[in-house]
């Protein structure tokens, strides 16, 4: 019998998902970074020609994971690239159960060496949802440190039927104001509080080709990241979506 991975063992090598970084006015973390003006500019008010499209998303108030597909197996991964089935965390083992119930799905979407990346919401981290759907939600999908263009991802996905982001806007430049105004009243997937913000994608042409150049984010200045959790909050977790059964 084979000995199993130890706890901070990364299949991938790498971590499943990296950061974004934050839009001007944007609540930020310790570890955060701000997108330099220039880029800032181009996600919201001009690009730098008629070759870039702008795609603007809700973004989720979630955990952050990835389904990796390794040969013909599907690995469930948290974003720092570790095996969530092994991980302390309940929700993320609930992540793990959650794939390997639905591995077929998640073939019919990657070939080998791709992952699929979203948001798990499980549990409520800041957020609360009445979701009208499952609890995962997928905004990218990738090779190694490349993302495809958001047109692929969502025909790609479809495949799977997987729910993705909702669409606040798609086309040119989107103030902050603007798109969170559009997420007024729970936005696309059910929030309780207010939607946490949104997420900017920059996407250029080149020929017949589509390449994303970068992401960026805008969060709420008030918005408290983890305040439903149970470690902070002394209190029960808060659960959006639970099985009948939690996973050993």
């Amino acid at each position: 019998m084979e000995p199993l991975p130890e706890p901070d063992f990364r299949p991938l090598g790498r971590k499943a998902y990296g950061s974004i970084p934050h839009l001007p006015g944007s609540r930020t973390g310790p570890a955060d970074r701000h997108l330099s003006p220039a880029l800032a500019r181009i996600c919201t008010e001009r690009v730098r020609d008629a070759r870039e499209h702008i795609v603007v998303l809700e973004k989720l108030d979630g955990s952050c994971v990835a389904a990796a597909r390794v040969g013909d197996a599907v690995l469930a991964l948290g974003r720092e690239g570790r095996l969530a089935a092994r991980s302390p965390n309940e929700s993320r083992r609930l992540w793990a159960a959650w794939v390997a119930v639905h591995t077929e799905r998640f073939l019919a979407v990657l070939q080998p060496g791709e992952r699929l990346v979203g948001e798990w919401l499980a549990l409520a981290h800041g957020t609360r949802y009445v979701l009208p759907h499952e609890p995962f939600v997928a905004f990218d999908l990738m090779r190694d440190g490349e993302r495809l263009p958001w047109h692929s991802v969502t025909e790609r996905v479809r495949a799977g039927g997987f729910v993705t982001p909702g669409l606040i806007h798609e086309g040119g430049p989107l103030g902050i104001e603007a798109a969170m105004e559009r997420l007024q009243g729970g936005g696309f997937h059910g929030a309780m509080e207010p939607v946490e913000g949104a997420v900017w994608r920059v996407e250029r042409r080149e020929g017949s080709a589509v390449r994303v150049e970068f992401l960026a984010k805008y969060v709420r200045p008030e918005k408290v990241d983890g305040s439903l959790l149970p470690e902070n909050t002394g209190r029960a977790a808060v659960w959006n979506w639970r099985p009948e059964a939690p996973p050993p």
